[in-house]
């Protein structure tokens, strides 16, 4: 078996993960990661998605030292997860997006200071990284406030800020964006790619958001039932499943259905043709494109656009593996 080399920030050579689970009186091995070989280099930005139970968080927890390997290796930052798990620290920012690092009766500011501390920083690197933190997260107006008091956005964001006081290397977000408003995902949205220009910082994020993964990431591992199926960019992804976008027009009178409307679809239409979905293929346009053509029919009062299931992205991958 081969080493993981030191100049990656993630390497993973044969990684496997296994447990034991009871089935009614007989125990079974299930196999949650199998083989997995992958290379992330410095400054990358990685989206790692897959159904769930497809083993994300389970390879996350090994490449954070969390858990042991059942097989294989791992590098993470040029060190071991597990026996280097206090130096990996110092290197790695987590933020799980059902889980808190922020401590929940404390004001916010109060938990940077205490994170800072145990990062050892100085007090002129805490002072200028939280001020920095602060401005481009927006964060003054909540510092103040204790945790458990915050909207999930406001929480979101001071997250991830706790993640990246000390500057890590890498950054791993786990469903990072769950249950934000569109707004609270813009505002995160735009701060990761501003600080991976900014500071070099390498992305692993995984998500059932493939909004995500289209605006933050250069590269999509896929994996399903431990393995993984894809490895690539988000053109040759696009090409391989095929998945269509869906532009959802709400419109100002009752309307026929949206029939004819170049490069696209029509899908279905809600409340007596108020509501109307279209699809249309990215590759071949935009949703520009579509709601220009919508506009020239019928007047628009909103719009969103709805992203491909991850779900259908894994189905779709099968399709095209026994297709081929």
């Amino acid at each position: 078996m081969s080493t993981p080399s030191t100049d990656a920030i993630v390497e993973t050579a044969g990684l496997t993960r296994e447990f034991r689970v009871r089935d009614g009186l007989r125990r079974r091995t299930v196999t949650a990661v199998d083989d997995l070989s992958v290379r992330i280099a410095p400054g990358e930005a990685v989206g790692y998605i897959g159904a769930n139970g497809a083993g994300k968080s389970t390879t996350i927890k090994m490449l954070c030292g969390i858990l042991v390997p059942s097989r294989g290796s791992a590098t993470t930052c040029g060190l071991r997860p597990v026996p280097d798990r206090r130096r990996l620290a110092r290197e790695i920012g987590v933020v799980f997006g059902q889980r808190s690092q922020l401590w929940w009766d404390l004001p916010v500011r109060e938990s940077f200071r205490i994170l800072a501390a145990i990062h050892a920083l100085s007090s002129t690197e805490e002072r200028q990284r939280t001020d920095e933190l602060v401005e481009r997260l927006e964060l003054a107006g909540f510092l103040a406030t204790p945790v458990r008091q915050l909207s999930l956005g406001q929480r979101m964001r001071a997250e991830v800020a706790a993640a990246l006081l000390h500057s890590p290397r890498l950054v791993i977000l786990d469903e990072p964006t769950i249950g934000l408003d569109v707004l609270s995902k813009q505002r995160l949205r735009e701060f990761l790619i501003e600080e991976r220009r900014t500071h070099g910082t390498t992305l692993l994020l995984t998500t059932h958001d493939m909004g995500d993964v289209e605006r933050l990431c250069d590269r999509v591992l896929v994996i399903d039932h431990g393995r993984l199926l894809y490895d690539g960019g988000l053109p040759g992804l696009s090409r391989t499943v095929g998945a269509e976008r869906v532009l959802v027009v709400d419109l100002a009178e009752p309307t026929d259905d949206l029939t004819g409307i170049p490069e696209s679809r029509h899908l279905q239409s809600e409340g007596g043709g108020l509501r109307q979905r279209l699809a249309f293929d990215a590759e071949a346009t935009t949703a520009a494109r579509v709601l220009a053509a919508v506009s020239g029919r019928v007047d628009v009062l909103d719009l969103t656009v709805e992203e491909p299931e991850i779900e259908d992205v894994v189905r779709r991958i099968y399709a095209a593996r026994r297709r081929a």
